[in-house]
Protein backbone atom coordinates (compact mmCIF):
# COMPACT_ATOMS: atom_id res chain seq x y z
CA UNK A 1 0.00 0.00 0.00
CA UNK A 2 3.13 2.28 0.79
CA UNK A 3 6.55 1.90 1.04
CA UNK A 4 7.08 3.90 4.44
CA UNK A 5 5.42 3.45 7.58
CA UNK A 6 1.67 4.65 8.17
CA UNK A 7 -0.56 5.14 11.13
CA UNK A 8 -4.12 4.02 9.84
CA UNK A 9 -6.93 6.06 11.41
CA UNK A 10 -8.37 3.39 14.02
CA UNK A 11 -4.59 3.88 15.64
CA UNK A 12 -4.17 8.03 15.69
CA UNK A 13 -3.75 9.57 18.68
CA UNK A 14 -3.12 13.29 19.12
CA UNK A 15 -3.37 15.89 16.03
CA UNK A 16 -2.99 13.12 13.72
CA UNK A 17 -6.41 11.51 14.65
CA UNK A 18 -7.99 15.00 14.65
CA UNK A 19 -6.75 15.46 11.40
CA UNK A 20 -7.84 11.89 10.11
CA UNK A 21 -11.27 12.96 11.45
CA UNK A 22 -11.49 16.85 9.81
CA UNK A 23 -10.81 14.37 6.72
CA UNK A 24 -13.30 11.82 6.74
CA UNK A 25 -15.55 14.73 7.34
CA UNK A 26 -14.94 16.72 4.39
CA UNK A 27 -14.20 14.11 2.23
CA UNK A 28 -16.11 11.15 3.70
CA UNK A 29 -13.11 8.88 4.16
CA UNK A 30 -9.42 8.74 4.30
CA UNK A 31 -7.67 7.81 1.02
CA UNK A 32 -4.02 6.62 1.05
CA UNK A 33 -2.04 9.82 -0.16
CA UNK A 34 -3.14 11.31 3.21
CA UNK A 35 -1.87 7.51 5.52
CA UNK A 36 0.99 8.19 3.08
CA UNK A 37 1.79 11.65 4.99
CA UNK A 38 0.90 10.40 8.61
CA UNK A 39 3.59 10.61 9.80
CA UNK A 40 3.92 14.72 9.34
CA UNK A 41 0.06 15.27 10.55
CA UNK A 42 0.48 19.49 10.04
CA UNK A 43 1.61 18.39 6.22
CA UNK A 44 -1.34 16.26 5.77
CA UNK A 45 -3.75 19.02 7.38
CA UNK A 46 -2.19 21.55 4.92
CA UNK A 47 -2.25 19.38 1.98
CA UNK A 48 -5.96 18.64 2.40
CA UNK A 49 -5.95 22.33 2.71
CA UNK A 50 -4.26 22.99 -0.88
CA UNK A 51 -6.48 19.93 -2.56
CA UNK A 52 -9.88 21.38 -1.29
CA UNK A 53 -9.21 24.86 -2.45
CA UNK A 54 -7.42 23.78 -5.85
CA UNK A 55 -10.16 20.80 -6.73
CA UNK A 56 -12.97 22.32 -5.10
CA UNK A 57 -12.82 26.31 -4.34
CA UNK A 58 -14.19 28.72 -6.59
CA UNK A 59 -13.41 28.74 -9.57
CA UNK A 60 -13.64 29.86 -13.15
CA UNK A 61 -12.35 26.21 -14.32
CA UNK A 62 -15.15 23.98 -13.97
CA UNK A 63 -15.05 20.57 -11.97
CA UNK A 64 -14.66 18.33 -14.89
CA UNK A 65 -12.40 20.69 -16.22
CA UNK A 66 -10.13 20.33 -13.31
CA UNK A 67 -10.67 16.38 -12.78
CA UNK A 68 -9.80 16.13 -16.84
CA UNK A 69 -6.42 18.39 -15.68
CA UNK A 70 -5.51 15.57 -12.90
CA UNK A 71 -6.48 12.29 -15.14
CA UNK A 72 -4.04 13.48 -18.52
CA UNK A 73 -1.14 15.24 -16.10
CA UNK A 74 -1.12 12.14 -13.39
CA UNK A 75 -1.58 9.56 -16.99
CA UNK A 76 1.38 11.69 -18.41
CA UNK A 77 3.47 11.04 -15.39
CA UNK A 78 2.38 7.47 -14.80
CA UNK A 79 0.68 7.92 -11.95
CA UNK A 80 -2.07 5.26 -11.86
CA UNK A 81 -3.42 6.17 -8.39
CA UNK A 82 -4.40 9.53 -9.25
CA UNK A 83 -5.53 8.61 -12.89
CA UNK A 84 -7.88 5.99 -10.94
CA UNK A 85 -8.90 8.20 -8.72
CA UNK A 86 -9.61 10.62 -10.61
CA UNK A 87 -10.46 8.99 -13.54
CA UNK A 88 -13.87 8.12 -11.33
CA UNK A 89 -14.28 11.44 -10.21
CA UNK A 90 -14.09 12.40 -13.57
CA UNK A 91 -16.92 9.89 -14.38
CA UNK A 92 -19.20 12.31 -12.80
CA UNK A 93 -19.30 15.17 -14.65
CA UNK A 94 -18.60 13.36 -18.35
CA UNK A 95 -21.26 10.66 -19.18
CA UNK A 96 -19.16 9.51 -22.09
CA UNK A 97 -16.19 6.83 -20.58
CA UNK A 98 -15.34 6.66 -24.27
CA UNK A 99 -13.55 9.73 -23.24
CA UNK A 100 -12.44 9.63 -19.42
CA UNK A 101 -10.89 5.80 -21.20
CA UNK A 102 -9.23 7.66 -23.94
CA UNK A 103 -7.77 10.56 -21.28
CA UNK A 104 -6.88 7.68 -19.09
CA UNK A 105 -4.90 6.12 -21.95
CA UNK A 106 -3.30 9.74 -23.31
CA UNK A 107 -5.08 10.02 -26.60
CA UNK A 108 -8.44 11.57 -26.01
CA UNK A 109 -10.79 12.85 -28.44
CA UNK A 110 -11.36 16.26 -28.04
CA UNK A 111 -13.98 18.21 -28.93
CA UNK A 112 -13.74 21.77 -28.06
CA UNK A 113 -11.13 24.04 -28.30
CA UNK A 114 -11.24 25.04 -25.13
CA UNK A 115 -10.64 21.45 -23.61
CA UNK A 116 -7.59 21.23 -26.63
CA UNK A 117 -6.17 24.30 -25.26
CA UNK A 118 -6.41 23.83 -22.03
CA UNK A 119 -4.76 20.24 -22.20
CA UNK A 120 -1.78 21.33 -24.01
CA UNK A 121 -1.22 23.80 -21.85
CA UNK A 122 -1.03 20.90 -19.17
CA UNK A 123 0.71 18.34 -20.44
CA UNK A 124 3.28 21.10 -21.81
CA UNK A 125 3.79 22.28 -17.67
CA UNK A 126 4.48 19.03 -17.15
CA UNK A 127 6.31 17.89 -19.78
CA UNK A 128 8.78 20.54 -20.62
CA UNK A 129 8.29 23.46 -18.00
CA UNK A 130 11.25 25.06 -18.46
CA UNK A 131 9.73 25.50 -22.10
CA UNK A 132 6.18 27.40 -21.50
CA UNK A 133 6.41 31.00 -23.01
CA UNK A 134 3.68 33.98 -23.22
CA UNK A 135 2.43 32.32 -26.12
CA UNK A 136 1.11 29.10 -23.91
CA UNK A 137 -0.91 31.25 -21.79
CA UNK A 138 -2.19 34.02 -25.15
CA UNK A 139 -3.60 30.57 -26.43
CA UNK A 140 -5.38 29.87 -23.48
CA UNK A 141 -6.53 33.32 -23.54
CA UNK A 142 -7.69 33.21 -27.14
CA UNK A 143 -9.80 29.81 -26.15
CA UNK A 144 -11.67 31.93 -23.70
CA UNK A 145 -10.42 31.71 -20.88
CA UNK A 146 -9.15 34.58 -18.45
CA UNK A 147 -6.24 35.25 -16.09
CA UNK A 148 -7.93 34.06 -12.99
CA UNK A 149 -9.13 30.33 -14.89
CA UNK A 150 -5.43 30.52 -16.13
CA UNK A 151 -3.65 30.66 -12.66
CA UNK A 152 -6.54 28.15 -11.75
CA UNK A 153 -5.05 25.71 -14.16
CA UNK A 154 -1.91 26.58 -13.80
CA UNK A 155 -2.43 25.39 -9.87
CA UNK A 156 -4.33 22.24 -10.45
CA UNK A 157 -1.81 21.37 -13.10
CA UNK A 158 1.10 21.48 -10.73
CA UNK A 159 -0.68 20.47 -7.83
CA UNK A 160 -0.74 17.12 -9.76
CA UNK A 161 2.79 16.86 -10.70
CA UNK A 162 3.69 17.19 -6.87
CA UNK A 163 0.95 15.11 -5.85
CA UNK A 164 1.90 12.16 -8.63
CA UNK A 165 5.69 12.78 -7.35
CA UNK A 166 4.86 11.70 -3.92
CA UNK A 167 2.56 9.05 -4.99
CA UNK A 168 5.37 7.41 -6.95
CA UNK A 169 8.25 7.93 -4.63
CA UNK A 170 6.21 5.99 -1.88
CA UNK A 171 4.32 3.74 -3.47
CA UNK A 172 1.49 4.83 -2.58
CA UNK A 173 -1.51 2.36 -4.05
CA UNK A 174 -5.26 2.57 -4.90
CA UNK A 175 -7.49 -0.67 -4.06
CA UNK A 176 -10.98 -1.15 -5.75
CA UNK A 177 -12.57 0.17 -2.58
CA UNK A 178 -10.62 3.12 -1.54
CA UNK A 179 -11.62 4.45 -5.20
CA UNK A 180 -15.69 4.84 -4.06
CA UNK A 181 -17.14 6.85 -1.62
CA UNK A 182 -15.78 10.24 -1.54
CA UNK A 183 -17.60 13.46 -1.07
CA UNK A 184 -18.06 15.60 -4.10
Amino acid sequence: MVWIETIEPGEAKGELREVYMDIERRRGKVANIFKAHSLKPRVMRSHLELYLSILFGPSGLRRREREMVAVAVSQANGCSYCVDHHSEALARYVKDRGFVEALRSGLPRIESERDEAVLQFARKLTNSPGEMVEEDVNRLREAGLGDEEILDLTLVSAYFNLVNRIVNALGVEATPDELRGYRY
